[in-house]
């Protein structure tokens, strides 16, 4: 290890606007626009928004500020609005994900760069360079602490790495120097959690836990604002991130190609609301149902093969097989694999048929089990075998990668229409200016002149 928190402050604090390439500051646009969607019907549907807004109440949390919830009418001070966007935006289950490291880039960093952005008044490309920059940090920790090794600690890196991530797009919109950009990576190294035991029964700890990241990396480059100083070399140091929350590090991940090599154009996005582990197997079993014309009374056997970690998060038959909650049926490969096969389509509102007896039936001739041909000598761990056994025999399709990946990433047309789906709704028409806004957020002096938008 070698000063990888000093490499990844000074990148933070010299990255400019004009540095960025503009297929990146192009992608960084998409990326926060859908994760805003899920944000805005997250703060209307979500069956855990009621307990967050309570619980601001009761704390008296809710007082007057300035700042953008997304879905919501009022303004909020800014560690509150960076929770509350972060908690909504990851609720549905619906926001992009980094393959290589497993995590979720938006849900921590948008909500901090907003945030801070309308705090002190910053442009629209000032946001978008915050942006890119929490999303070159995270993704890379996320590398750098290797998911699977991660997972089997127990820990969830969008909230672990995106701490740090969020830190970063407020430490850059703070303009911090690079000494106090280590001290908020510092505090940050505090601040890191998030645990996997929400699996056991579909807690609502994954939400908050994501948004408690984007808050916790404001109030880590707020302290550093203001002089606090923070532990020094939290990433590489003898009790740092990389040595406490895996047992596989790889450091030189962390700072490979900074500058360079881009980890923002490797973000995909979610065709499915649900964990990214079940969508190559929807993807097949949706055109396996097409192409062979098939209806749940023909199926007599379904097998899944997934890498480990999806085994981990999706595939406890045990646990997962009949889940009753939406957590539970956002990380249940036999729920969401049953639905796919039923209707040949998936979408938020089919959580409503949890619990359907004929959902139940066919989730039961689903096995899922570990397949090692989507492990070994592979970068991605969110591929999937799926084998169909009818009476007329077994059809069977190896996809390597989901939709959505950088390699099979939707048009802007595409990814409009689902910002559209799930902002209508809440916003009604400015939905769509808002949609027209954050794709040309550079133009805006400040960045409230487009968030705004946002509010209902």
């Amino acid at each position: 290890m070698a000063h990888e928190t000093a490499t990844l402050a000074a990148y933070v604090a010299d990255l400019k606007f004009s540095d960025i390439p503009p297929q990146v500051l192009e992608r960084a646009k998409v990326l926060t626009l859908d994760f805003l969607g899920s944000t805005i019907r997250a703060r209307r549907d979500a069956e855990s928004t009621p307990s967050l807004m309570k619980m601001l109440e009761a704390l008296a949390l809710d007082g007057k500020g300035e700042a953008t919830v997304f879905g919501d009418s009022k303004t909020w001070t800014p560690a509150v609005a960076a929770l509350l966007n972060g908690a909504l935006g990851h609720s549905l289950d619906f926001d992009d994900t980094h393959a290589d490291s497993s995590l979720h880039p938006s849900a921590p960093v948008v909500p901090a760069a907003f945030a801070v952005g309308e705090m002190v008044g910053a442009s629209g490309r000032d946001v978008l360079t915050a942006i890119v920059a929490g999303y070159e940090v995270c993704c890379r920790l996320g590398n750098a602490l290797d998911p699977t090794s991660h997972y089997a600690r127990g820990f969830h890196p969008t909230a672990t790495a995106g701490t740090y991530g969020a830190a970063a797009a407020a430490a850059k919109l703070f303009g911090l120097s690079k000494e106090q950009i280590v001290s908020a990576f510092g505090v940050s190294g505090s601040q890191a959690a998030g645990s996997l035991q929400f699996l056991v029964n579909g807690a609502w700890n994954k939400r908050y836990q994501v948004g408690a990241a984007a808050m916790n990396g404001v109030i880590a480059a707020t302290l550093a604002r203001n002089d606090f100083i923070g532990s020094s070399d939290s990433v590489e140091g003898k009790h740092g991130l990389l040595v406490g929350y895996t047992d596989d590090a790889h450091p030189d991940k962390a700072v490979a190609g900074l500058g360079s090599t881009y980890e923002t154009l490797k973000i995909g996005v979610k065709p499915y609301p649900s964990c990214r582990y079940t969508h190559a197997a929807i993807d097949a079993l949706i055109a396996m149902r097409r192409e062979h014309n098939l209806t749940p009374d023909q199926i007599r056997k379904v097998e899944i093969g997934l890498h480990r970690n999806g085994i981990t998060l999706t595939g406890d038959a045990a646990t997962k097989r009949h889940p009753t909650s939406v957590v539970g049926g956002q990380f249940s490969m036999f729920f969401t694999g049953a639905i796919a096969l039923d209707q040949g389509h998936f979408g938020w509102d089919d959580y409503d048929r949890l619990g359907d007896k004929a959902i139940d039936a066919l989730a039961d001739k689903f096995d899922v089990v570990q397949d090692d041909r989507l492990e070994v000598g592979r970068t991605h761990p969110f591929g999937a075998r799926v084998s169909i056994t009818t009476d007329d025999g077994t059809h069977e399709r190896l996809y390597a990668d989901p939709s959505g990946e950088p390699t099979s990433f939707p048009d802007a047309k595409a990814m409009q229409q689902k910002f559209l789906t799930l902002a209508r709704p809440v916003l009604d028409k400015r939905a769509d200016q808002l949609a027209d806004a954050i794709l040309t957020l550079e133009r805006f002096d400040r960045v409230e002149q487009a968030t705004q938008l946002g509010r209902q």
